[in-house]
């Protein structure tokens, strides 16, 4: 009896561990997913801007704009095993924060229940 009830909660708790863990991963991938969405919308949003009214001294802006714009098509959305992700989204973020800090705006990301927002 030790042996099969060992064993039917082994069997139980494996599975309620995969269930656990894939909302876990869904809801992790989402937040990360809204960070992005929100900075890539950022960039957008600035690169309009400083494209319509371009000048010598908003290079330096388009340059690490365009890194930024860059860094976020080249994240890896679709690959949950892939390695070197929380390095990348460090990456991403520090370039944000560098654009932020050419740009003069103060950034408040914020993730809630009601959803996520960038707000100035």
């Amino acid at each position: 009896f030790h042996g099969e009830g060992y064993q039917e909660g082994y069997e139980d708790g494996s599975s309620l561990g995969r269930i656990e863990g894939r909302q876990h991963g869904a809801l992790r991938g989402a937040k990360i997913g809204s960070e992005i969405g929100c900075y890539q919308g950022f960039a957008f949003a600035w690169k309009h801007l400083l494209h319509s009214d371009a000048s010598e001294r908003d290079s330096r802006k388009m340059r690490v704009l365009e890194s930024l714009m860059g860094m976020i098509e080249k994240f890896p959305y679709d690959d949950p095993a892939y390695d070197r992700l929380h390095e990348d989204l460090d990456r991403i973020r520090g370039k944000f924060r560098q654009l932020c800090s050419l740009l003069n705006v103060q950034p408040d990301f914020k993730m809630s229940a009601e959803g996520s927002g960038l707000s100035f």
